[in-house]
């Protein structure tokens, strides 16, 4: 009696996995379909990419977070054509967002797994003292001229210099940043970035152009956009341009056309 007992025990169990999986498949399929059904809608990739650009913003709640739709938005661009050039690896998922546009009193830099939808950190950023007090005004690609550098940065080695642990960033937007590693500019951590010296001096301390960020958490930053992530530096300056901002390529980048109809690119 109780062999035949734990022989149905086992063959209900076995049932219950079964139709368990065939839901879940089941229902992946479902949303598969749901998605394929989206796409030949008529909706143009542009159209498509503007779409996931704001469920990431939204599901991450980065609204919330103070961050400019308008700003995270050219940085998902960005970042995606920095994909398609292969600068940045393929897994990478994670990007940075520095809004010089910003009070130095605020939390001004965010960093985003675009894949998890979710903000890791959100913090303070130092700009360059040739840049300007509170909010930038000045920027500038120049050896010695202390100011931040706008544009897309790919993260590069970890080392220890005067400043601690630091993370070297390579700029690579001809004429705006491009002279970051011979000018020095990195990710480090620095005692008057913190509330302390907005308290004292009504606004954030300011750095040699480096985004510095407070002391006490440069291991996490670190530790989190290092190996080639993708950084973008925003500001005030409309003469600011990148052949990474074309939206076009990077919508084709993530929805790109395939025999007549559109697919999602398979490495996101």
């Amino acid at each position: 009696m109780k062999r035949n007992f734990l022989w149905v025990t086992c063959i209900l169990l076995l049932l219950t996995i079964t139709f368990s999986s065939w839901k879940a498949e089941s229902t992946k399929r479902i949303h598969h379909k749901a998605h394929t059904v989206k796409l030949h809608k008529g909706a143009s990739s542009k159209e498509l990419f503007s779409d996931y650009i704001e469920d990431i913003y939204n599901t991450a709640e980065l609204h919330a977070a103070g961050l400019d739709y308008s700003v995270f938005q050219k940085a998902v661009v960005g970042y995606f054509n920095l994909k398609a050039a292969s600068m940045v690896p393929q897994t990478s998922s994670v990007i940075t967002i520095v809004d010089l546009a910003k009070s130095s009193m605020t939390k001004r830099m965010w960093i985003v797994d675009l894949m998890d939808k979710n903000l890791l950190l959100h913090t303070l950023a130092a700009h360059g003292s040739g840049s300007g007090g509170d909010v930038p005004t000045y920027f500038s690609n120049s050896t010695d001229s202390h100011a931040s550098s706008l544009g897309f940065y790919v993260t590069n080695g970890v080392y220890y210099g005067k400043h601690g642990q630091s993370l070297k960033l390579d700029g690579v937007d001809a004429g705006f940043n491009d002279n970051a590693r011979s000018r020095g500019i990195v990710v480090h951590g620095a005692p008057y970035v913190s509330q302390g010296s907005i308290d004292q001096l009504g606004r954030l301390g300011r750095s040699e152009g480096c985004p510095a960020v407070p002391g006490k958490m440069i291991k996490k930053v670190i530790n989190t956009i290092k190996g080639k992530t993708v950084l973008f530096i925003n500001g005030n300056d409309y003469t600011y341009t990148s052949k990474y901002l074309d939206q076009d390529a990077a919508a084709n980048y993530v929805y790109p056309v395939s025999q007549g109809s559109q697919t999602v690119n398979a490495s996101l």
